[in-house]
Order: C-alpha cells, then structure tokens, then sequence
C-alpha cells in the first residue's frame, strides 16, 4: 500500500512497477530464525529519505522517542505482522506526537503558528479580524486569552466589538451615551480627544501654567468628571502642607499664593522684600547665600523656621571657643559683621587695649603673621600662654644671653628679648649697655660697628649666628702689632694697654725714664720722631724701629747727624 502510494523509505528505494525481486537488495532470507533480515547503522540512517526530513528540535531525539508502538497510527497497526520490532506506521501530523494545546481551535495545522526550532509561535495577530495596534500590541497573549468554561485557553470566540468587552467602565456610567474610542484610542488611555476638545477655561477652575501639565485623574480620581471637587485654595488639592505649617502664623495666613505660583511650585517668589519684613532682614553677604544654604533641602522635612539668634546659630566656630568665655562670649559681632567674615572691626585701638599692646614695628605686622596655628589647634591662634618675645621669634643668639633675659624688668616681668631689643626696630639696641658686659666700651671703641669685634662666621653679613661670647677682650686679639714685636714679651705677645688707651692711639703712655736713656733736660720737649725715624723691614712689614736706638751725642748731634742739630 505504502509503494502505491509512494510515501514511506521504500517508496525512495523501489521504482515504480518492480516485483519482489527489488527487495533483495536489502533483504535477505533463510538465513535461520534470528537472522537478522536487515543490516544497517541507525547513527548513520539518512532519515531524509523517508520522505521525513529531521530538522530543528527533532534532530536531535532519539529513534525510539517517535518509533515506539504507543505512537503507531491504529489503522496502521494491523497491517504490521510486530509492531513493536517496526519503524512504520507513524504519522507525519504534530498531533500525532504532540498534545493539541489548542483543543482544535485553531485546526490541525501547527506548522501554520509553529515550527520545529522552537515552540514559541510565529503568529501575526494582524492577519486575524482584529490586529493589534496600539498599547495592545504590549499586552501579554494570557492577558485576552484566557481559559474557557473547559479550562482551555480560548483563541477564537472572543468578543472584540467594543471596549467594555475586556475594559471595566472607569465612569460608572458617566458617559453611557459615547464609546469609548469617541474619546480614547489603543494609542494610550491618558492621550484622550476629549482633552482636546475640552475647554476647562468655561468651568470654575481654568487651568493655568503647571496645571496644565496635570493628567485629568490627579484631580478627577476614578475617572469621575461628575462630582465637583472643592478648589478655593491650594490647600484644597495639595495636602497635607509641604511646610508643616510653619507658615500658619504667617500674616495672610498660610495661603500658599503669598510665596508660590502656578507657573512652578519652584522658584518661590519669596525674595529679599519679603524676608526683610521677617525677623532675618537680609543684609550684605548675607543677600547673597542661597536659600538652601540656611534652609537645607529635606523635602517636606525642610525647615522655614530657624534659630537666628547667634551667628553661631548657623555659622560653625571658626575659632575653636577661643571666645567662648567672658568677655566676647562668642558674640561674632562684636568683631565681624554680615560685609565679610575677614574683614573685621577689631582694630588697633581694640588691640592696643588687651593684653600684647602694638608698638613699634609690630603695628605693621599683618594679623595672621602672629595668629597662625599653633600646636593641636588647627585654626588661628588668638591665646597665648606667653606673651614673650620668643613666643613668636625664634632665639637667633641660641640661648647667648638666657641669663640677661631672665632679669626682672621695671613691669616685674621677665626683660626677655627686651633687655637688649625694642619693638622699634630689630638692630635698635639702644638698651643694651655694653658696660654691664665683661668688657666696657670706651673711648674710640665706642664708635667701632659691633660686627667689627663680633665677626660674622662664614662670611655673613649680619649678626644673626655671632658667638658674642668668643669675642677678643685684649687689644693684642683685635689690633695688629705696628712695632714688629719689639715690645714683645712673654710668647712674643705685645702688651698694647703697657703704652696706649682705648681714648686713641697717640700719645702713649709710654715712660721714657723706664728706659736706658732718660729725657731729662731739653730732650724732654724733642718730638718723638726726631729720634725715632728709622725704619726697616721686619717680617716683611715696614715698621718704625725702635729697638736700639742711638745714645750717643754724636749720633744725633754734629756733622751727619740723624736727627739734626739740637
């Protein structure tokens, strides 16, 4: 039968016409009884040519999962001599494999929806009588497909005449003379014709600026138009207060167009006119700061009311309770006002009335030279433990003279820097006396530059890293020896202060009648240099010789004499 009819794999082998000599090709026989009648390798059976191409999900089954005796069609079944050894007798219908989910609805031709890659459907909704347009296209098939009295999903015998067939009337009834579509369409319920056509300007409540943007069931709740809604005051429809009633007490009242438009609930038209005739009239800088800045953003937890009554209030203590205590109290005001923070009202004469009065240079020191941060404290210092001079300068003289500075001035207080050094000016040692030291000052050594004695190391200029304590106190450690060492004694050192005075270098104070040749007589009143005139070199250095000296008459006196005559 299958051969007449062509279907089958020995349609594809036997032609047309043929005896049973054509099924030797395949077939053998009296072979005994387990012989085995057909050879051939299931994996590499070409399936194709059964007139059954395997393709998408089936290729990948199993033989056995189709060709079994539960899937053999009946009207096949007895014409098979043992169906359980046979792969014939199935049909090529899906249904005869697959559950119809459909219950018939929709025919025995799954192919037309489905195909065998994967189950989900390739249906076009557009070519049925009613396609999807719209927001019904993003609706779930689930959602109009539902189950039937027989808990089948219907697919056919739905209503779709009108709206109300699926959607509830959202207003009860109000307009039960028009459809549904004469104001709405699939595009989207909220986009309605009728707002176009609606002139909400003739009811009671035109709607201006932000109302416009409102969707028509903020207000009108369940989609009822009937029902007038109460609108004399904001209040009315905005609730409860975004403000907690904070403006209750407000003259007016806590009518919200007082602060607020409908063109935006932001920006307020709230502005400097108005919150001057606050308790906070705005001034100066404080014209300036955003609203947010003092009333921080919470949403409807934002405070209008704030403590105002320090500056501390809002501003955090930029100097640490310096001020805390008595006198200032933390009273900013006392020293700023609203202009600007840095420029401030305590002056000189304020200064000059605590406890470091400015004088002298320090009256041209800029604050923050002086009120820096100083130790854990991370802002200006305004406290001191000490008002010393070494509080804010370094000891240049590295403790030199600690104990000149411990003495107690005329105040009662340690003389510190100042026994020496005025705020005049840093190189003003008017009070120092050079007299109170080991080594007084005195004649021409009173107009010698300290750094003269007081030599800079390193050759600097000033006396900042001076050792004042290894400073000469013989003449011999400053002054060169003029005489070439011949009044040298002891290790060749010349004793200047045997001859001369710090009052000048002549006369000496030299005795003659110390020496081997006295000056009595008129040689009392010869000048020095008319005996001592010769020079000569010693140590490389021309000096004036006096070691010896002629004694003899003749030397001086007669013919050829050195000095002339008497």
């Amino acid at each position: 039968m299958r051969l007449e009819q062509r279907r089958g794999l020995h349609a594809g082998y036997v032609p047309v016409g043929a005896d049973s000599k054509a099924c030797i090709h395949c077939h053998s026989e009296h072979n005994g009884e387990d012989f085995a009648v057909i050879h051939w390798d299931q994996r590499a059976f070409q399936h194709a040519t059964t007139g059954f191409n395997l393709e998408g999900k089936h290729a990948a089954l199993d033989c056995t999962q189709c060709h079994n005796t539960q899937r053999i069609v009946a009207a096949e079944r007895s014409l098979l001599k043992n169906p359980a050894h046979s792969f014939l007798g199935l049909s090529r219908t899906c249904t005869s494999c697959h559950e119809d989910k459909h219950k018939g609805q929709l025919g025995a031709n799954c192919l037309q929806c489905h195909g065998e890659q994967t189950w989900k459907p390739r249906f076009d909704h557009a070519k049925t009588r009613y396609p999807l347009t719209g927001d019904h296209l993003q609706v779930r098939c689930e959602s109009c497909h539902t189950p039937g009295p027989d808990g089948a999903i219907r697919y056919t015998g739905l209503r779709f005449d009108r709206c109300s067939a699926c959607h509830s009337d959202p207003h009860k009834a109000a307009f039960a003379q028009q459809t549904c579509e004469s104001c709405h369409s699939t595009g989207g319920w909220k986009q309605t014709s009728f707002v176009a056509r609606f002139d909400h300007g003739k009811t009671g409540f035109p709607l201006l600026g932000k109302h416009l943007q409102v969707g028509c069931q903020s207000c009108h709740r369940a989609a009822d138009f009937k029902t007038p809604i109460a609108h004399d005051t904001c209040a009315s429809c905005h609730k409860p207060d975004p403000h907690g009633g904070q403006f209750v007490a407000r003259a007016g009242g806590a009518a919200c167009e007082g602060c607020h438009t409908v063109e935006g609930f932001k920006p307020a038209k709230f502005a400097l006119a108005e919150h001057d005739r606050t308790g906070f009239p705005l001034r100066a800088a404080h014209a300036t700061v955003a609203c947010a800045k003092c009333h921080a953003p919470a949403g409807k937890a934002t405070r209008f009311k704030v403590k105002f009554g320090q500056c501390l209030d809002c501003h955090a203590d930029a100097h640490r309770a310096q001020f805390a205590a008595a006198p200032l109290l933390n009273r900013c005001e006392q020293c700023h006002d609203e202009r600007s923070f840095h420029l401030t009202r305590f002056t000189l004469v304020r200064h000059d009335q605590g406890r470091f009065p400015l004088t002298g240079a320090h009256r041209a020191v800029a604050c923050m030279e002086c009120h820096k941060p100083r130790g854990k404290l991370e802002v200006a210092a305004y406290h001191f433990d000490s008002l010393n001079c070494t509080t804010c300068h370094e000891d240049p003289h590295k403790g030199q003279f600690a104990a000149r500075m411990l003495r107690i001035a005329a105040d009662g207080k340690a003389a510190g820097c100042e026994a020496c050094h005025s705020t005049k000016a840093w190189n003003d040692l008017v009070r120092f006396d050079h007299g109170s030291t080991k080594f007084a000052l005195a004649g021409a050594h009173r107009a010698v530059a300290c750094e003269s004695c007081h030599r800079p190391p390193n050759l600097e200029r000033k006396l900042l890293a001076v050792d004042f304590r290894a400073a000469p106190s013989q003449c011999e450690e400053c002054h060169a020896d003029p005489h070439g060492a011949q009044f040298a004694g002891a290790g060749r050192v010349t004793r200047c202060a045997e001859c001369h005075t710090a009052m000048k270098w002549r006369p000496s104070l030299i005795d003659h009648e110390k020496f081997a040749f006295s000056l009595k007589g008129a040689h009392e009143n010869v000048a020095c240099k008319r005996c001592h005139v010769l020079r000569r070199e010693i140590e490389g250095e021309q000096v004036l010789f006096y070691k010896p000296t002629p004694v003899r008459c003749d030397v001086c006196h007669g013919n050829g004499a050195v000095a002339g005559g008497s």
